[in-house]
């Protein structure tokens, strides 16, 4: 079913700003939709960091949605930028493909094997499948589409004809010192990171030649690179002469009926948001200098389009923890296809909705990823009773579904790193990861693992892919002999009250109860008692009889939770371990 259209509550993000483009939508286009927009450029694996520039206008439209608005949410692929350089690491790319550098993605080969006719539209596809997981809509605009269609003619041919005026504004930030590198979350697009490295002989960072400057960069006729100079221009019969560096390539054309070029970036971007009315969109904090893309486009797109710069907020770094070299994406960046892997769309949409745009955040792919489970685990029973934060009722409602309806969920959420453990230990058998969930709970006993897919799922890939072989577990295929005949009494006796009790204790609740009562017991107190009815020595005790049993089930001082691991290694094989 539908989510009841509504505002949530204003201490929400979200709802802040959803509350401004409204308004400011109404000031600039009454009773049209609200237009918001994000850009990607497919110039490789579109990473984690990149999906803050689609989740930030989602979660916004989303709410706006919610309240019954009209919205548009653009994505712009800027898959007619140029091939600039070879990635490494991409499985199926080798050094050949240097030679379509400055070529438009569109017109590069994808790597080998892939069933995709470009490399633009091989990592536009991973984009896309997990945009669809992660419930985000959109309108999808390809740039080489808009370009070669000729969509773009007009605000073209008038992009030239101010090219005086574009170069005064330019102009004032050409003698100014660049501002020192920070660590930036999204590269610079594609489009200006061309600019900065030369593109052209006689072309300087924004489209400047010994002919004097220009803001449209043409395509060869003949090798498709973009290393080209515009020699001369026209405006009268609109006739553009350009020559090309990496051919010798020369020839003249009319732009009003030529479709294989594009604007330069720093134009390129006002114009669009004139062309689409786009009242909202987030940038990354390398936009924030002085003369950067955003801050010099919010002065063409007025001047020289007649259009307003979106609002919208910068937003910060989003890093990752704990990668495994083994599992990161071709390209050695974490994508959101690599993400949802190991864990469920609510998770990583919680992960960018809980946080203001202007705060960073990490991605957990190490062991952390079982404490946030527990912490959402944690929020949801607060959501359910009712005791869960106003801010944090409005993060978990974006997270759990969309104006659409709720993302398909796990049925029975088990903890996620209970169902790490029983992965972890079982390799994925299923009858034998069945039989362990199933004896959790023995009042209440799984009856099909259905009920905690796809969080098993998620856990058993998190398990495959992220944990390093030497910290898989392995449990002994015969007992230690030795190390159970060096055991004190009190050793010996540790173990034979675990044994006693496993019958009767025989559950995930059960076992937790008897592994910390017996030290509890053998030092005379209850196997009730709480810690603080206890002396600080029974904690050492525990860790003490932890360790044992740890040696004898797997051969390491740690493991998986004790209760979770005797289950998984099922009583009469624990009986055997232990020297019964």
């Amino acid at each position: 079913m539908p989510i009841v259209a509504q505002s949530t509550e204003t201490t929400d993000w979200v709802s802040r700003y959803a509350d401004e483009v409204i308004e400011e939508s109404e000031r600039r286009a009454p009773g049209k939709p609200v237009v918001v927009a994000s850009g990607l450029s497919p110039s490789g694996p579109i990473h984690l960091g990149n999906l803050r520039e689609v989740m930030t206008p989602h979660l916004v439209a989303d709410e706006i949605r919610r309240r019954g608005h009209e919205v548009r949410h653009l994505i712009s692929w800027d898959d007619y930028d140029r091939y600039r350089k070879v990635p490494n690491g991409v499985a199926g790319v080798d050094d050949s493909w240097g030679e379509h550098i400055g070529r438009p993605l569109t017109a590069v080969p994808a790597p080998k094997g892939s069933p995709y006719p470009s490399w633009a539209e091989h990592f536009k596809a991973a984009m896309v499948e997990a945009l669809g997981e992660l419930g985000v809509e959109f309108d999808g605009i390809s740039q080489t589409e808009q370009y070669t269609s000729g969509t773009y003619r007009e605000q073209i041919l008038h992009a030239m004809k101010h090219r005086g005026n574009i170069d005064a504004i330019l102009d004032q930030y050409r003698t100014k010192k660049a501002p020192a590198k920070k660590q930036s979350q999204k590269p610079l697009d594609e489009a200006e990171l061309e600019a900065a490295e030369g593109s052209g002989a006689a072309a300087d960072d924004d489209g400047t030649g010994s002919a004097g400057y220009f803001p449209y960069k043409p395509y060869c006729g003949d090798c498709g690179k973009d290393l080209t100079t515009v020699t001369a221009y026209d405006d009268d019969t609109t006739e553009l002469t350009y020559t090309c560096t990496a051919c010798d390539f020369s020839e003249t054309v009319r732009l009003s009926e030529f479709n294989r070029g594009k604007l330069v970036w720093k134009v390129d971007w006002p114009m669009r948001w004139a062309y689409e009315g786009v009242v909202f969109e987030p940038s990354g904090v390398d936009h924030s200098s002085p003369g950067s893309s955003f801050q010099v486009g919010g002065q063409i797109v007025g001047s020289i389009f007649g259009g307003k710069q979106p609002i919208g907020p910068m937003y910060a770094f989003v890093g990752i923890s704990g990668m495994a070299k083994m599992s990161s994406s071709k390209g050695g960046v974490p994508t959101p296809g690599d993400a949802l892997k190991i864990m469920e769309p609510q998770i990583l949409r919680w992960l960018y909705a809980r946080r203001r745009p202007n705060q960073s955040f990490k991605i957990a792919f190490d062991q952390e990823i079982q404490r946030l489970y527990d912490e959402w685990d944690k929020l949801e029973g607060k959501v359910a009773d009712g005791s869960a934060l106003p801010a944090d009722v409005a993060a978990h409602s974006r997270a759990v579904g969309t104006a659409v309806g709720e993302l398909p969920k796990t049925p029975r959420p088990m903890p996620y790193r209970t169902l790490a453990s029983v992965a972890d230990i079982t390799a994925g058998a299923e009858d034998q990861t069945l039989r362990i969930l199933s004896e959790l709970d023995p009042a209440d006993p799984l009856s099909s693992l259905d009920e905690v897919r796809p969080r098993l799922d998620r856990a058993e890939a998190w398990i495959n892919t992220q944990v390093p072989a030497d910290q898989r577990t392995v449990v002994r295929k015969e007992a230690d002999t030795e190390l159970i005949k060096s055991l004190d009494d009190q050793g010996r006796a540790s173990l034979r009250l675990l044994l006693d009790g496993l019958d009767s204790h025989w559950s995930l609740d059960g076992l937790t109860h008897l592994v910390y009562g017996v030290p509890k017991v053998q030092a005379g107190f209850s196997a009730d008692a709480t810690p603080k009815e206890l002396p600080a020595e029974i904690k050492v005790a525990q860790r003490t009889f932890f360790a044992l049993l740890y040696h004898l089930l797997v051969g390491r001082d740690t493991g998986p939770r004790l209760p979770t691991l005797l289950l998984a290694v099922g009583q009469e094989r624990v009986r055997k371990l232990l020297g019964e």
